[in-house]
C-alpha cells in the first residue's frame, strides 16, 4: 500500500507538467522559433537581385542603424499616434462604460451588445466605411463646412487626424470592456458611504471609483497602444504618404522592397519600445489586481 500511495503522489506531482507540455509546445513552436528566426534575419545581409534575395547571417548590427536613423520619424509618428488615440478611447470610453456599469439598470447587456455588434465587422470593411464617410465630397465635410467648423478647401482624408480617428475607432472596444469588467466589480455600497461621509461626486470619483478601475484603465490601456502602434490598415486607407506608420515602412519592406534584414530590425526596434512603454506604465499604475 505505501508503494502505490508513492507512485500516486509521485504521479500528482508530474501531472501538472504534462498538462502544460501542449501549451509549452505551442508556445515554442509559433513563438520561439519565429522570433529567433527573425532575430537572425535583422543580423543578416541581403544578397542576390531583389527579385530573389538571399540572407547571409554576418552579425550585421548596422540594420538597426538604419531602422533608427532613416525611420525615426515614422516610428515617433506612429508612437504619436497610438499614443492620441489611446487617451482618446480612455477619454471617450470610460463615461459609456461608467453609465453601462452604473446606470444601465435592466438594459445593461443592451447596452454592451449595441456597444459589440459594430465589431462583428471585419476590420478592412469598417476602415474603408471610414473613408467613405470622410471622403472630400461626403456628408461630414459638407456639413463641417456649412457650420464653419472646416475651411472651405479644408478636407479631413489623408490627415493626421483621420488616422487616430481611425484607430480611436476600431479598437476603442478593447478599451470599454476592461473599464466596464473593473467599474461593474465595485461594490456600490462604498459609493454610498463616501455620500453619508459627505464627500462630493468629484471626490467620490476621484478617490473610490477612479483608483478602483485602475486595472481596466491599465489593461485597456495596453490593448488599445500596443495593435495602435503596429497598425498600417488605417494609415494606408485614411491617410498620405505625409502620415505613413512604421507599420507600413515594415510592411513594405518586408513585401515590396524585400530588404529582409531591416525590416526584421525595425519589428525588434518597434518591439523593444513597446515593451520599455509598457513596462514603465505598468509601474507608474500598479498590476497588483491584474495578477
Amino acid at each position: 500500500m505505501a508503494g502505490v500511495a508513492s507512485s500516486s503522489r509521485q504521479r500528482s506531482k508530474i501531472a501538472p507538467y504534462l498538462m502544460i507540455l501542449p501549451g509549452l509546445a505551442y508556445l515554442f513552436v509559433f513563438f520561439v522559433v519565429p522570433f529567433w528566426s527573425l532575430f537572425r534575419t535583422s543580423l543578416s545581409t541581403s544578397e542576390g537581385s531583389i527579385y530573389l534575395p538571399t540572407l547571409r547571417f554576418s552579425w550585421n548590427f548596422a540594420n538597426y542603424a538604419t531602422a533608427f536613423t532613416t525611420y525615426r520619424e515614422q516610428i515617433l509618428r506612429s508612437l504619436g499616434y497610438s499614443l492620441t488615440a489611446t487617451v482618446l478611447c480612455l477619454l471617450l470610453a470610460f463615461p459609456l462604460a461608467y453609465v453601462i456599469a452604473f446606470k444601465a439598470g435592466r438594459y445593461k447587456n443592451l447596452l454592451l451588445g449595441l456597444v459589440i455588434l459594430p465589431f462583428f465587422v471585419t476590420f478592412l470593411i469598417r476602415t474603408l466605411a471610414w473613408k467613405t464617410i470622410l471622403a472630400d465630397d461626403g456628408w461630414l465635410v459638407h456639413a463641417l463646412g456649412t457650420v464653419g467648423l472646416l475651411p472651405s478647401e479644408g478636407r479631413l482624408l489623408s490627415t493626421g487626424w483621420a488616422v487616430i480617428g481611425g484607430l480611436t475607432y476600431n479598437w476603442i472596444i478593447f478599451m470599454i470592456l476592461p473599464l466596464y469588467v473593473s467599474l461593474e466589480k465595485i461594490d456600490p455600497r462604498l459609493l454610498e458611504a463616501s455620500r453619508d461621509l459627505y464627500s462630493s461626486s468629484t471626490r467620490a470619483f476621484r478617490k473610490v471609483i477612479l483608483p478602483l478601475s485602475m486595472p481596466g484603465v491599465l489593461a485597456g490601456s495596453m490593448l488599445v497602444f500596443i495593435p495602435s502602434v503596429g497598425d498600417f490598415i488605417n494609415a494606408d486607407y485614411l491617410g498620405s504618404t505625409q502620415t505613413t506608420m512604421i507599420g507600413n515602412v515594415i510592411q513594405k519592406q518586408f513585401l515590396i522592397v524585400k530588404d529582409y534584414p531591416v525590416a526584421a530590425a525595425l519589428s525588434f526596434v518597434l518591439m523593444a519600445l513597446i515593451l520599455v512603454g509598457v513596462l514603465s506604465y505598468t509601474r507608474a499604475l500598479g498590476t497588483e489586481d491584474l495578477v
